[in-house]
């Protein structure tokens, strides 16, 4: 994978962690159409790459991982209090306190998404994972902070945050090489795992982004682009 792919990957989390510095209150209405563009972005190129891709192989057990990976997510926001797409919640304590729950789940997210990366050209799969950990580097780095963390703690977590989804795509490009094993047969069950995350994800942000589950109109035109971009990226590959 060429190395500005990786520098997108680690730069979207980033940006979006430490863009919390400049932008104050947890109800900013860009992040909100941010959160919509990138959840239709996200669902657009489950539905017309992802899938596709990871039954090419024919696999019957393809569909198993995807219900694998749905189901994981859920048991995840049980600890990250769905920080995945963009939800931040304000802390229901006063004293020091460092959400550990959230930060394992959050990382682990993000190094499963990074691990189908190795195999073959990726690009729509890089471009949705970035997209959508810009609210959600966000969203941990109001946590972080809300919960009493100093900034070099927050761009501390932010950074580690940011590394996860590069870490496991050398990780996976390590076992498909046989540097550590031999998983490469496995690959389109992971893309499975992962598929299964983005369409939990993707569904999510689009009906609980809004209050009563409405679409505005700005709101519609985010959702209308985001989908519109996946498609045409879906055409240009044919």
């Amino acid at each position: 994978m060429a190395a500005w792919k990786i520098v997108l990957l680690f730069l979207s989390a980033f940006c979006g962690g430490t863009s919390v510095f400049f932008f104050k209150g947890d109800n900013h209405k860009t992040l909100k159409l941010v959160l919509a563009f990138s959840g239709a972005y996200l669902f657009g190129i489950t539905v017309l790459h992802l899938i596709p891709d990871a039954y090419h192989g024919n696999d019957n057990l393809v569909g198993v991982f995807i219900l694998i990976g749905f189901l994981f997510q859920i048991v995840l926001e049980q600890f990250s209090d769905g920080i995945e797409h963009g939800h931040m919640h304000k802390p229901k304590h006063d004293h020091v306190v460092f959400p550990l729950g959230i930060m394992v789940s959050l990382c682990l997210h993000a190094f499963l998404e990074g691990m189908p990366l190795a195999q073959g050209n990726q690009d729509q799969l890089v471009y949705g994972i970035a997209l959508h950990h810009i609210p959600a580097a966000f969203a941990l780095a109001t946590v972080l902070l809300t919960n009493k963390q100093s900034k070099r703690n927050t761009l501390l977590f932010v950074t580690l945050f940011a590394v996860m989804a590069p870490a496991g795509y050398f990780f996976s490009n390590a076992l498909s090489n046989g540097d550590i094993g031999n998983l490469q047969h496995y690959f389109n069950r992971i893309m499975g795992v992962v598929i299964g995350i983005f369409l939990h994800i993707s569904t999510t942000i689009l009906f609980e982004s809004s209050a009563d589950h409405r679409f505005n109109l700005r709101k519609m035109i985010a959702v209308l682009l985001g989908v519109a971009i996946a498609l045409a990226g879906f055409i240009g590959e044919l």
